[in-house]
């Protein structure tokens, strides 16, 4: 199998007027892929950054850092994603936030880090309180318009109507793909 060469959002989401939709669509075909066992490895890899950056940016919202550290394990891979892919859709203010709260994570002994994320986010919690940082509510960069434009203007963005988007994913995959 090859890499799905493609970004494909439905042409609702598109035609919608929200920048969020057209995110929430590009996340719905990757979980899709997903459930059709496609794995990560031949899904377009901008689609997947465009999906990381926007796990980052709604746990940030919902919890602060702290939450994004919890969730995610402080996944090195995935760290990485998303320190380029705020390069790349320009959030430069968002990607010095984001190394900068890196940094403060590195600073913590494995053990701590370790106890943190085996432990519980609520509470009386230290480390949590010494990971957050309000700073990411008053940067002048709005991600979501960022990842959105991102993806509207990549090379191999494509908007289709969802039948034929189930069409092209089945062709990909080999086989039909069951209708919810």
């Amino acid at each position: 199998m090859e890499e799905f060469g493609r970004i494909i959002v439905s042409e609702t989401a598109m035609n919608s007027g929200n920048p969020q939709d057209v995110i929430n669509s590009n996340i719905s075909v990757i979980n899709l892929m997903r459930e059709e066992k496609v794995d990560d490895d031949f899904i377009h890899e901008d689609a997947l950054m465009s999906y990381y950056l926007d796990f980052y940016a709604s746990q940030y919202a919902a919890g602060n850092f702290s939450q994004f550290v919890y969730n995610s394990g402080w996944n090195k891979e995935l760290n990485e994603l998303i320190e380029e892919g705020l390069a790349l859709i320009g959030a430069e203010k968002h990607l010095e936030l984001f190394q900068a709260q890196a940094k403060r994570v590195k600073l913590l002994s494995t053990v701590k880090i370790g106890k943190f994320l085996k432990g519980k986010l609520e509470g009386v919690n230290p480390t949590r309180d010494l990971l957050n940082n309000n700073s990411f509510f008053e940067i002048d960069e709005n991600l979501v318009e960022l990842n959105a434009n991102f993806l509207k203007n990549h090379p191999d963005f494509e908007v289709l109507p969802v039948d034929e988007i189930y069409e092209v994913l089945e062709e990909f995959v080999g086989h039909e793909i069951k209708k919810d």
